[in-house]
């Protein structure tokens, strides 16, 4: 099986914003997979850039972050034309926020990212989580 190329800059700001957010969060860590930053901790919780389903050489939206919301919160953000139903993730709850469609409001990105991680990281970092708030 063949190398998925890198899509991503590695100094590109939304990256790193978004890096130093998810990264402040206890036990996450940062790989590469399938040719974009993930964040994890025993699952992933965040992705920076994602691809069209079936068009895997598409920049559109190469600039965005896919999270898995609350269920309840999912068609609201989806509604919101800077969210998106991401390829591959989509069926299973998740969603993209595509920063080329608006200014990023980092703090709504935080919280993003904070649900996300509730929904998939084990509970003692969960609770180390709000231990520190």
């Amino acid at each position: 099986m063949a190398d998925h190329p890198t899509r991503f800059d590695p100094d590109d700001p939304y990256l790193v914003e978004l890096r130093r957010t998810c990264l402040a969060l206890p036990g996450a860590d940062e790989k590469t997979s399938h040719g974009h930053p993930v964040f994890f901790t025993k699952k992933i919780f965040a992705i920076f850039g994602a691809v069209p389903k079936g068009d895997h050489g598409s920049d559109l939206l190469a600039r965005s972050v896919l999270v898995l919301p609350d269920p309840e919160e999912r068609p609201a953000l989806l509604a919101d034309e800077r969210f998106f139903t991401p390829g591959y993730y989509g069926p299973y709850g998740w969603v993209g926020l595509n920063f080329a469609v608006a200014e990023v409001d980092w703090d709504e990105v935080a919280e993003l990212v904070d649900s996300s991680f509730r929904n998939t990281a084990p509970a003692r970092l969960v609770r180390e989580l709000d231990a520190h708030r």
